[in-house]
């Protein structure tokens, strides 16, 4: 900004004087001391003395010691305050080799050839407090003002003070959000559970729960949004099934996935297309009474649909208020060793051979031991420049490599978002792209809205307007019978090519020794195959077990899973003793070691963000803990807690398992009794 800019827009701020290149210190030493004390005397007036500081940085760089003595000169002829700062660039000083090699990826260039771009030194590191004052010995006051400044920001709080507010939802002039939000549900309640039906007191129940934990998280305008976002959706569907002629379309222009569809109030609201009463699908993995940020709703659209939904919601809420989530991707170890060569000048013939089996290791001793084995690489790992790449690939892996679009998250805010989180230009016109990833957006509660594309979605749309076409009337398909033996038949044979999650060769495996016969079976099948499941170990041992309830059930006789600890029966029942949801992650911690909702969810994120081991091990403190209470013995525990932890690899909630396992169904029922149909679908959204 400019210094014009900064004038109109001061209140607030504290204004430090920048950098040896700063604004400052360059027109000390092109223009002279009257000069920069003409400009320091401005800042002073426009800031004022208790918001304008002069900054001194000593990192032992030529020309420094000068500098900083024509600073503090001009400071306390002008009676304004220093303050200390370091420059940082690397929080430890044997980094300073790590950031000279990432400012040569940057500048696509070698060490060498990026000399005059790297800081001249290392000594751009953090400094301790005692290392700060021994460095500035002469002028304590500059160090005292590090800490006087920094008690002036520690007052802000990211989830408090950022002045984010949900946007407006339709009628909001009219009536309040938990009064809209009430009146909607009970009505929808007549409608899904009338008086009476078989359900409804465990609905008006669970209805209950939800709108008090809204209300005490003063959720009520999020959810309203997006029941204004779903009906925008219906809009879209519409115009889309008239601009492409298509008679027919009775599907949903979007469906939920992920956790939140557990809730009734995502059911009510048409975010969600499972019935979360008969599922019994569990809450407290989207809602519960200590969560520390806005539930996510992640929904899927058919591909024609989404675009388009984007660009209204766009109009809707204003470009002003409206963004995309970043990513962060960052460097695994084979582009590491790619990118660290070419800045080292390492022969890229020879970088290539080390880069094709790199991803296995994750210790440079294990990298430079298996370079020795590479044909004429025998002692080259003792070479300066190839140890400092074993050493520095290492380093690097894990870090973030560049921003990116996240595939479909979305915020919205009814304050302008430039006034609350850092954007910049997205490389989709007229759009921007905020510096935040959703971890982050998540952490200061905004609304971001996951809009995602399912071309299963498309296909069905699409298949199904086919089917019209020739028998006139097209298949209802919230009303097919979703226990059919022939379909069931069809899948447990494993032939599922173009089927919707379960058409992998391992899903087809899994399929043919599993053998579901409805809807929850196949809900396991989808979550089963994942890296969580897959890492703790669950699928051999489900298998087994549903193979033992076969032989149980064909010889008349019950069967009784075995579990780990009596505690977790009913937690696990429906998965035969096995962990294979994330809810159950939740669950096992409540009923094994007593943890409340809150503190299990906060387990479940921590692992989900890949925490540290130290995190890791506080939690296995608190769980041991909770467990012997329950008179759980310490081994026992041990081992629950390690398949609990296992699990962090990834794996899905159960209502998430539901709701692809239903479309999954669909697939599967189109494809057997519409093959055609389905095909000419299936090959015109590839």
């Amino acid at each position: 900004l400019d210094l014009r800019s900064l004038e109109m827009r001061h209140e607030g701020l504290i204004v430090l004087s920048g950098s040896r290149t700063g604004v400052l210190a360059t027109m000390l030493s092109q223009r002279g001391f009257s000069a920069a004390s003409r400009f320091a005397e401005r800042c002073r007036t426009v800031f004022g003395p208790d918001n304008f500081f002069v900054e001194l940085q000593r990192n032992a760089v030529r020309g420094d010691r000068d500098r900083n003595r024509a600073l503090t000169s001009l400071a306390d002829s002008g009676g304004l305050k220093v303050v200390a700062t370091g420059d940082v660039h690397y929080h430890k000083q044997h980094r300073h080799r790590l950031h000279d090699v990432l400012v040569s990826i940057k500048t696509r260039n070698t060490l060498d050839g990026s000399h005059i771009a790297r800081r001249p030194n290392s000594e751009f590191y953090l400094r301790s407090p005692q290392e700060m004052e021994s460095v500035f010995h002469d002028r304590p006051d500059a160090v005292a003002n590090t800490l006087a400044i920094a008690e002036r920001c520690a007052r802000f709080d990211l989830t408090k003070d950022l002045g984010y507010t949900f946007p407006h939802f339709r009628g909001q002039d009219r009536q309040t959000a938990p009064r809209a939000l009430s009146e909607l549900c009970r009505s929808k309640l007549d409608k899904y559970y009338p008086p009476g039906s078989e359900h409804r007191a465990d609905a008006l129940r669970r209805m209950e729960k939800e709108l008090h934990l809204v209300n005490h998280h003063k959720l009520c305008g999020f959810f309203l949004v997006y029941r204004d976002i779903m009906e925008l959706a219906q809009e879209v569907a519409a115009d889309v099934r008239r601009g492409s002629r298509r008679a027919h379309g009775n599907l949903l222009p979007g469906r939920g996935r992920g956790s939140s569809v557990s809730s009734i109030i995502c059911y009510f609201l048409g975010l969600s297309h499972i019935d979360p009463v008969v599922n019994n699908l569990f809450l407290g993995r989207f809602l519960n009474e200590t969560i520390a940020s806005v539930p996510d709703i992640d929904l899927d659209f058919p591909r024609e649909i989404r675009e388009e939904l984007m660009r209204r919601v766009y109009d809707r809420y204003g470009a002003e208020h409206t963004g995309l989530v970043c990513t962060f991707p960052t460097y695994r170890m084979r582009s590491a060793v790619r990118e660290i060569g070419k800045a080292l000048d390492l022969p890229i013939g020879e970088l290539e051979q080390v880069a094709k089996f790199a991803s296995h290791y994750s210790s440079p001793v294990e990298l430079s031991e298996e370079l020795e084995k590479l044909p004429g690489f025998a002692g080259r790992s003792k070479a300066p420049l190839w140890r400092e790449l074993c050493e520095l690939a290492v380093e690097i892996a894990g870090l973030p490599r560049h921003i990116s679009q996240h595939v479909g998250g979305m915020i919205i805010s009814s304050k302008p978002l430039v006034e609350i989180v850092p954007l910049e230009l997205s490389a989709m016109p007229d759009r921007v792209l905020c510096q935040w990833d959703k971890d982050s957006c998540d952490d200061a509660r905004f609304i971001k809205i996951d809009f995602l594309a399912l071309g299963m979605l498309s296909l069905v749309e699409e298949c199904v307007e086919l089917v019209s076409r020739k028998e006139s009337e097209p298949p209802d398909l919230s009303r097919i019978d979703f226990e059919d033996e022939k379909v069931y038949d069809s899948i447990c044979e494993g032939d599922t090519i173009g089927v919707f999650q379960i058409e992998s060769r391992a899903q087809i495996q899994m399929l043919r020794r599993a053998r579901p016969r409805n809807l929850n079976d196949l809900s396991i099948e989808v979550a089963i195959i994942r890296p969580g499941p897959i890492v703790g170990g669950a699928v051999n041992p489900y298998v087994r077990r549903r193979e033992d309830e076969r032989k149980a059930i064909a010889a008349g006789r019950p069967y009784k899973p075995p579990f780990d600890h009596p505690l977790l029966e009913e937690a696990l029942e429906d998965t035969l003793g096995i962990i294979l949801y994330q809810d159950q992650v939740l669950q096992v911690c409540q009923a094994l070691a007593g943890f409340t909702t809150g503190q299990a969810e906060e387990l479940r994120r921590a692992m989900s963000r890949r925490r540290s081991r130290e995190l890791m091990e506080d939690f296995w403190e608190a769980f041991w803990d909770g467990a012997a209470r329950h008179g759980v013995s310490e081994s026992t525990a041990q081992q629950i807690f390690q398949k609990v932890v296992a699990f962090s690899e990834f794996g899905f909630p159960k209502s998430h398992a539901a709701a692809f396992a239903l479309l999954a169904y669909h697939s599967a029922w189109l494809r057997f009794y519409h093959r055609v149909e389905f095909y000419t679908a299936l090959f015109n959204n590839q």
